[in-house]
């Protein structure tokens, strides 16, 4: 699976990584909706980091993104712009 965060770059991440990266994205579009700033950051930057966790891939070394997180410094006002319905990962 490869994750793109937006302003950094793109990382592969084992294909197990999949679910934890949803279950992260279905509790974040709980928070944006409940206003819960606290919580989104702190989900937030798990997800970030769990992508983190992947293979960086190389500049030269572009692959179709099967997720595309918004940048490290989103606010809350415009995660809920992104974080609505089913998240950025249908499930």
């Amino acid at each position: 699976m490869i994750v793109r965060v937006a302003t950094e770059g793109q990382y592969r991440l084992d294909d197990g990584e999949s679910a934890r990266l949803n279950e992260l994205d279905n509790e974040i579009v709980s928070c944006v909706q409940a206003g819960d700033e606290e919580g989104f950051r702190r989900l937030f930057d798990q997800m970030l980091e769990l992508a983190r966790s992947g293979t960086e891939l190389a500049s030269d070394e572009l692959e179709e993104s099967h997720v595309i997180l918004p940048p490290p410094d989103i606010s809350l006002e415009e995660a809920g712009e992104e974080f609505t319905g089913e998240g950025l990962i249908p499930g």
